[in-house]
């Protein structure tokens, strides 16, 4: 039982802060400031893919679990592959978006980091 609990709070973990990244994207293109329209709509789409690839995650994870039951070799996958992309996205950002000074982008690698965590200890358990 602990461990479908591990895996449904990494995957809403992850869903919500895949959510919460879509509503602020304007604010966040805006504050870069004066940009050319290619690099604005660039960085739109790198904001909304990211945000979309974490809702999927967590709505991926959290189906499998509820139709195959997280002891399901199947699920083992899902979760497998799903933390995977999470650490790499972390490592990512840890390299990359961490190092400004918003709080939010250097909150997001931790986040990612916690719900990829998670899913490995929900394999595990």
């Amino acid at each position: 039982m602990s461990g479908t609990i591990l895996v449904y709070s990494g995957s809403i973990i992850i869903l919500i802060w895949g959510a919460a990244h879509l509503f602020p994207t304007r604010n966040i293109v805006r504050g870069f400031g004066s940009i050319s329209d290619d690099n604005r709509r660039i960085l739109t789409m790198e904001w909304l893919a990211e945000g979309v690839a974490m809702i999927y995650m967590g709505i991926l994870t959290i189906l499998v679990t509820a139709i195959a039951g997280r002891v399901a070799a199947a699920s083992t996958v899902v979760y497998l592959a799903t933390a995977s992309a999470l650490v790499v996205m972390a490592i990512l950002g840890w390299l990359t978006y961490a190092r400004t000074p918003i709080i939010p982008m250097k909150l997001c690698p931790w986040i990612q980091s916690l719900s990829a965590l998670l899913l490995f200890a929900g394999v595990c358990l």
